[in-house]
């Protein structure tokens, strides 16, 4: 049976570059992510964690694809996950004037997760596009 994939697509006012930084620096991710941040140092083959604010992670995964600024892609299991099959997260930037398409494809979902992934997805990432076009990419220098 087929495991259910989450995809969203959306249009941002930025550009590649500020995009980029926005999805992979510790302090954005911060704001748009709501409770936490992600950590990692980005490269094929590195941790990724989701950092709560009291300091413990609640989900890791290994970086599996890291091609600046174009695409970035990752694994992602909850800690407390009772299964051992992770997900995937893949998120593609393609320019289109002064505007960059953003594709996130979240796949090898269980129904239920699905279902709530894709709640904080579309959340996240309204507040990212928020970020990045009405504050006008300020606070990635905050």
């Amino acid at each position: 049976m087929d495991r259910p994939t989450f995809v969203y697509v959306t249009y941002i006012a930025t550009s590649l570059e500020q995009l980029w930084d926005a999805l992979t620096s510790e302090a954005f991710t911060q704001q748009y992510w709501g409770e936490g941040q992600l950590q990692s140092d980005w490269q094929v083959g590195a941790t990724i964690q989701h950092i709560n604010p009291d300091g413990e992670p609640n989900w890791q995964g290994e970086v599996l694809q890291s091609e600046p600024p174009h695409r970035l892609a990752y694994s992602f299991q909850p800690l407390d996950a009772t299964e051992n099959q992770p997900s995937h997260v893949q998120f593609e930037l393609q320019q289109y004037g002064t505007l960059v398409k953003l594709t996130l494809i979240h796949n090898r979902l269980d129904a239920q997760s699905c279902l709530t992934i894709s709640r904080k997805w579309t959340a996240s990432l309204s507040h990212l596009k928020h970020l990045l076009e009405i504050a006008d990419g300020l606070a990635l220098v905050a």
